[in-house]
């Protein structure tokens, strides 16, 4: 371990590099951003919210190593802003930048934040507390300031840096185009927060038709039948044994749809907000009412999600009531 004023930078291996790039009054704490030195150019997995902390962390820690940004492209596991957030300050002219096509094709909508201000009124959440709770978004306050030219990698994609063969790896669930990154020699995986170790990924949507939580089960399966020795996520401490932890998600999700299923048969038609205030959560809080707002937020996407992992199980269905969208047992 190196210590530095402000930042600790881990040596994983041989040219690997790992900080945690602060962020302040967030639960997640902090993201791991990952740095290959290679001979010709490095590559930097994943950034940080474009804010003042992390800007201050990730440029003491690329001083302290002595990268050259002229030599440095990057790769963003995924559209979430404490991933993405610093691209485009970092990104020198003649560098790369990665990304997947459907997380951008997200992010080019010009009516985003107003589409999603509707979908949340359709899935229940209070009419008077969303433009407080989009104003609050992280993705609305610390994304990226300017538009990046991003190179589309696709599936099965190799980008080679210093001694590393990675190969893209797509894992929809978290978002529609989470993509991780594995070494094959290695059978090392950076899995950005498709796996996660200490936390539990969120899983969550808006949009009605889509399913994420079964895109998310069958990523998982796909990377259960992989060689991997070693995960290094986008958050808290590296994993040793991939498929327990595999094992432990799915296992964590099937307990919610268990407990999603019997709120809507105990308390009949349910929308999402209603449903994510019964459902049992890790906060230290005397009842749903005193939740933070973002949380109360998160918690609604990740109800619907599952809500709408169950309707398409033929479990339940749905109904609108005065625009607004109700789950029931069939």
């Amino acid at each position: 371990m190196i210590l530095m004023t402000e930042t600790i930078i881990e040596q994983i291996g041989p040219d690997l590099f790992r900080t945690e790039i602060p962020l302040p009054k967030n639960p997640l704490k902090a993201t791991n951003s990952y740095l290959i030195i290679g001979k010709e150019r490095n590559l930097i997995i994943d950034t940080g919210m474009n804010r003042e902390e992390c800007r201050t962390a990730m440029m003491d820690y690329l001083a302290r190593l002595d990268v050259d940004l002229e030599k440095t492209d990057f790769f963003v596991t995924h559209l979430h802003t404490d991933h993405i957030g610093l691209v485009d300050v970092l990104l020198k002219e003649n560098a790369e930048a990665y990304f997947n096509e459907p997380d951008a094709e997200i992010l080019r909508q010009e009516n985003l934040w107003e589409l999603v201000c509707q979908l949340s009124a359709q899935h229940g959440f209070p009419v008077e507390e969303v433009d407080s709770a989009i104003d609050a978004h992280p993705g609305q306050r610390y994304s990226p300031e300017n538009d990046v030219n991003y190179k589309m990698v696709e599936d099965g994609d190799v980008l080679n840096y210093g001694r590393f063969e990675l190969h893209c790896v797509k894992t929809p669930g978290h978002t529609r185009g989470h993509t991780c990154l594995y070494d094959p020699n290695l059978k090392w995986f950076f899995s950005g927060d498709h796996i996660l170790g200490d936390i539990t990924p969120n899983i969550s949507t808006w949009l009605i038709e889509s399913n994420p939580l079964g895109e998310y089960f069958q990523s998982l399966d796909r990377v259960a039948g992989m060689e991997i020795e070693l995960v290094l996520p986008g958050h808290r401490s590296l994993i040793r044994d991939h498929n327990k932890r595999i094992q432990e998600l799915k296992e964590h999700h099937r307990r919610r749809l268990d407990e999603v299923f019997s709120i809507v048969i105990k308390h009949g038609p349910c929308n999402a907000f209603q449903t994510a205030s019964y459902m049992t959560w890790d906060l230290v809080a005397a009842g749903w009412e005193d939740y933070p707002l973002m949380q109360k937020w998160f918690a609604t996407g990740e109800a619907l999600a599952h809500l709408r992992f169950l309707e398409v199980e033929g479990k339940l269905k749905r109904e609108i009531s005065e625009e607004v969208m109700y789950f029931y047992a069939q």
